[in-house]
């Protein structure tokens, strides 16, 4: 189940909720890792957006959201925590914003879809 923490402006759910969220089509989900690691591996319909870029990209998150959650993922679930912060920061507000605790180690360790 989701948790919230309020120092966050973020939520924290599993890769099975994130996945659930997706095939609702509630949310959308940005890998924030590099491109040489996405090529290696990655969950299946995600759109590459690495962390560092995030700030400058909330544009293009905010129209490939099109009003739904936005969940970040990474290899572990550490930059993707970091990525919701910069969006925040920049001013994607207000859109529901959460971690994929676990990353897409855990998407694939949990045999989830990969691929485009």
């Amino acid at each position: 189940m989701a948790t919230k923490d309020p120092r966050e402006p973020f939520s924290r759910i599993s890769v099975t909720e994130a996945k659930e969220k997706l095939d609702r089509g509630e949310a959308v989900m940005v890998d924030v890792r590099e491109p040489d690691e996405y090529v290696e591996v990655h969950a299946q319909g995600v759109r590459l957006i690495p962390v560092n870029t995030v700030i400058n990209e909330v544009a293009q998150i905010r129209d490939f959201a099109g009003g739904k959650e936005v969940l970040f993922i990474c290899r572990s679930g550490q930059r993707s925590a970091l990525a919701a912060e910069y969006a925040t920061a920049a001013g994607l507000d207000e859109l529901p914003l959460a971690n994929v605790e676990g990353g897409t180690l855990a998407w694939v360790e949990a045999g989830l879809p990969t691929g485009d």
